[in-house]
């Protein structure tokens, strides 16, 4: 099953996916979408607040970043691995259970990626914000580093989500039955 989204005057198909027997979520996958990825970018930028640095979460946001990065001038944006890499020194990390991963995992900053944002403006990015939970974790690890998150956005606000005030996105996603019917924000 599909649903149609139109959001940065584009129009995509969504595959419905399953979380449980009763609820599905319609699956956003901007990950090679160049076109959605550079619309959804500007689009963004055009809300965004003034910010020092960009943070997101492994792995569908980064090309997000990258791109409002791009075409705002950044030099650089900070991406919270899913795992310690080799070249973290003294690496922080944070838990988050999101809805679309299936087990707990950590993400994690670099010390120096820490030391950069002490006393920085963050604007936290992601592609979809559903419970919130990898915010969450994102602006835990900003706050640690001594950052001031000036902002959260997000592509697409999915369910509740869509009703909350501290959080700016392009559309409301819907959640759906087992039937592939939307259900009422």
């Amino acid at each position: 099953m599909k649903w149609t989204l139109h959001v940065a005057g584009l129009e995509r198909d969504l595959q419905l996916c399953p979380i449980n027997s009763e609820l599905m979520i319609g699956a956003l996958l901007i990950l090679g979408d160049t076109e959605l990825t550079v619309a959804c970018a500007a689009e963004l930028l055009k809300k965004a607040p003034d910010y020092d640095y960009l943070l997101t979460a492994e792995a569908k946001a980064i090309p997000l970043i990258h791109e409002m990065a791009r075409q705002n001038g950044d030099i650089s944006y900070f991406v919270a691995r899913k795992g310690i890499k080799l070249y973290m020194d003294h690496p922080y990390g944070v838990g988050v259970k999101s809805i679309t991963t299936e087990k707990d995992q950590r993400l994690y900053l670099d010390r120096t990626q820490m030391e950069a944002m002490k006393g920085k403006r963050v604007l936290i990015v992601d592609d979809v914000i559903s419970t919130g939970k990898s915010l969450e974790a994102l602006e835990r690890l900003a706050n640690a580093a001594g950052a001031n998150v000036v902002g959260k956005m997000s592509i697409l606000a999915e369910g509740d989500a869509a009703k909350r005030k501290d959080i700016t996105f392009l559309e409301k996603l819907p959640l759906f039955n087992a039937q592939g019917e939307e259900l009422p924000l």
